[in-house]
């Protein structure tokens, strides 16, 4: 199972890693660590219940921030300091959010993401949306309501019958 998961979404992780800390060596130390994790929640992970690259990136992302913390509450030692690289925000939750909302679209119908995409991403207003996809701006209201509400249960974990 932890070989599988690994295979599909070990990449994923070793890139987001790669990205957060900037060094490959402590990016494949969090891949490592991530899969232990994964591999001590098996059955909670393979009963479905959320998405599994969702949860490998969030542990890899709280992997990162435990160790920047750690680092944080000692002196700094000369190995640690990089000249090369100047402080950066940490924009990691942002990427994981995308990450999780992109895989929550792909998942719901093409409906409900045209919907979204319009409305959110595009800036649409309703009518707007519904001149653009074709349909009713009541259609277009209820769309959005499944929409999001099928959206909610993919990334909150919680499984929903089929929507309209």
């Amino acid at each position: 199972m932890i070989g599988s998961w690994y295979a599909e979404f070990g990449d994923s992780v070793l890139m987001f890693a790669t990205r957060l800390t900037g060094d490959r060596a402590a990016a494949e130390d969090i891949v490592q660590e991530t899969l232990f994790r994964a591999w001590k929640h098996a059955n909670e992970l393979a009963e479905g219940n959320g998405s599994i690259r969702g949860w490998l990136l969030t542990v890899a992302r709280n992997i990162v921030t435990d160790r920047a913390r750690a680092r944080a509450v000692r002196p700094v030692e000369v190995g640690d300091i990089d000249v090369r690289r100047p402080a950066a925000g940490d924009h990691s939750e942002s990427v994981v959010n995308t990450m999780v909302v992109r895989e929550a679209l792909n998942q719901v119908s093409a409906e409900h993401r045209d919907v979204v995409v319009e409305l959110y991403y595009r800036g649409s207003s309703v009518t707007e949306a519904a001149r653009e996809l074709g349909v009713p701006p009541g259609t277009v209201k209820s769309r959005t309501y499944y929409a999001l509400r099928a959206l909610r249960a993919l990334i909150g974990g919680v499984e929903v019958g089929r929507e309209r």
